[in-house]
């Protein structure tokens, strides 16, 4: 799995700036059939979370979309008027898909749907990123399609969140200090980057599951991360695994 993710953000890596990272990103994309793409690095509002703020909020780096969506009516609606995702934010999620904040089957979200239809989402798997400062990067990544299987959304998203630590790092000065993790940290979070469960990782380091848990989270706070999926994205985007 961390073979597939390097895989499908080499060329974002390799690129100089944050929105020829983002087209890299796209391409890759193209194997899972993605449709629709927006990037964003941008503070977080220090106003009441709103539509409004969030908007104002700006540092829009690439939306890749029909030319006729931005602006049109369907797009006002679910940026303005409708705009279930930021629950998300507030919740400091870092991965999730649009419909995990407005089902499909829930009918109060039906215009939302036929609106996102406009701009080829039939969903989106969503990574976030959290800085230093209120800093935020984020991906939308959109799919004509609703479906995914258990590991090809775990490999999207880890990708996804590779991304938005890259498109940080491209845009801020680098960390002045050197994050220093044991053996048994880095070994405990590439296993995470693998899709391992905290038993599946106790088995093969042959530690208990209480302590598999102890070395994840001490990296996750050396390497100033809100979840262990942004602590693995972080850790690939320093290259320390």
């Amino acid at each position: 799995m961390l073979s597939r993710l390097m895989t499908h953000v080499e060329a974002a890596y390799a690129a100089p700036r944050a929105e020829d990272a983002s087209l890299a990103f796209f391409a890759a994309m193209q194997d899972f059939g993605a449709s629709y793409l927006q990037t964003r690095l941008y503070r977080r509002p220090a106003a009441t979370l709103t539509s409004a703020s969030h908007w104002a909020a700006g540092g829009f780096i690439t939306r890749l979309a029909p030319s006729d969506w931005p602006g049109s009516p369907a797009f006002n609606y679910v940026c303005f008027e409708c705009n279930p995702l930021l629950g998300a934010i507030r919740e400091s999620r870092t991965s999730y898909r649009f419909s995990d904040f407005a089902p499909h089957d829930n009918a109060r979200y039906g215009a939302y749907w036929e609106a996102l239809s406009e701009a080829n989402i039939g969903d989106a798997l969503c990574a976030t990123s959290y800085g230093a400062d209120g800093v935020i990067a984020s991906l939308h990544l959109g799919f004509l399609r609703r479906e995914f299987a258990p590991d090809e959304r775990f490999a999207i998203h880890m990708a996804g969140l590779a991304l938005t630590e890259r498109l940080m790092s491209l845009t801020s000065p680098p960390p002045t200090t050197v994050v220093r993790l044991t053996r048994r940290e880095r070994d405990s979070l590439a296993l995470v980057a693998e899709g391992k469960t905290d038993w599946e990782i106790s088995v093969i380091l042959g530690i208990a599951e209480a302590t598999v848990r102890f070395h994840v989270d001490n990296a996750r706070r050396k390497l100033g991360a809100v979840n262990r999926a942004q602590a693995v994205a972080r850790l690939v985007n320093q290259r320390l695994i």
